[in-house]
Parts: C-alpha cells; sequence; structure tokens
C-alpha cells in the first residue's frame, strides 16, 4: 500500500526518516556525494525546516519509508504565479522498480495545482538515463527555446 504524508520536522520519525534517505541518496552514482556528518545533518534539518517555501513529501510503502521528494514553491515573474521546483526526488535502492517515482511525481503535480502553480521545473543529470525516461513520460520536457542549467560554485 502506498501512502503519501509531509514532513513534520518536529516529528522524529520524520527527520530521521528524511536523513536516511539523503544519506543513501548521496551514496548512490547518481548522487556522488559524501555523506553529511551529524552537524551538517541537523544544519539541513533546521534549514530546510525555517525556510518559508521548502517542504518534503514522503512516499511510504506498507509503512516504511520508500523516498521523497524535496520542493520549494517560487514566483514565476513571467506568469505572476507561484512554481514549483522539485530539488531532489530520491526513492531508496530497496524501492525502485516499483513505479514509485512516478506516484510521487503525481502526487507533487496535485500538490502544486492545488497550489495554484503554473509549472513545475526540476533538473536532472543527463546520465541519468532512469530519471530522464520517468521524467519525459510525466510530461517534462526541455524548454524551447532550450534552456541551460548552470551554476557557479561558490564554495571549494
Amino acid at each position: 500500500m502506498v501512502t503519501f504524508e509531509f514532513c513534520n520536522f518536529d516529528n522524529p520519525d520524520h527527520t530521521q526518516a528524511l536523513l536516511d534517505l539523503y544519506d543513501q541518496y548521496m551514496k548512490d552514482p547518481m548522487g556522488n556525494a559524501p555523506a553529511l556528518d551529524s552537524e551538517q545533518q541537523q544544519k539541513l534539518i533546521g534549514a530546510l525546516k525555517t525556510h518559508p517555501s521548502a517542504f518534503i513529501l514522503f512516499i511510504r510503502m506498507n509503512g516504511k519509508y520508500a523516498g521523497l521528494a524535496t520542493c520549494f514553491e517560487l514566483l514565476s515573474t513571467f506568469k505572476v504565479q507561484p512554481y514549483l521546483y522539485i530539488h531532489d526526488v530520491i526513492i531508496h535502492s530497496h524501492f525502485r522498480g516499483q513505479r514509485l517515482g512516478r506516484k510521487l511525481l503525481e502526487q507533487i503535480t496535485a500538490e502544486a495545482r492545488k497550489r495554484n502553480c503554473c509549472k513545475i521545473a526540476l533538473e536532472v543529470r543527463e546520465d541519468n538515463q532512469a530519471a530522464l525516461r520517468l521524467y519525459h513520460h510525466m510530461g517534462f520536457a526541455d524548454c524551447h527555446p532550450k534552456l541551460y542549467f548552470w551554476t557557479k560554485n561558490l564554495n571549494p
């Protein structure tokens, strides 16, 4: 049975699930990042909890935390309407291949509509073929004209 719930940062079960999922994702080849130490973990929890437009949506399967999406509500200056930015989509490796990513995106889409968002945006690595297939199937595509997501790292 698949269920969804928003992260309550005052619930220790939620914060532990969030940290466990992030840890698994960071160690995954698609995350390709070192795990957060305990100080960084607490900083992440505090930053997400106090960020005015952030929310975490968990997907659970048979009562177990199977994944999450980290989202931020932003503003489209062109449409003068909110839009939803998905920063992370994480499905734990033990739960992959069960269409949970699709179900999570469907739930996020419903939430975006509920919030009167004009669009949903995300970024995806070009070598993450599974995510590219999923996002394409869910209606995500390159913009026309094509836009690039560039970064300038300010920290070494």
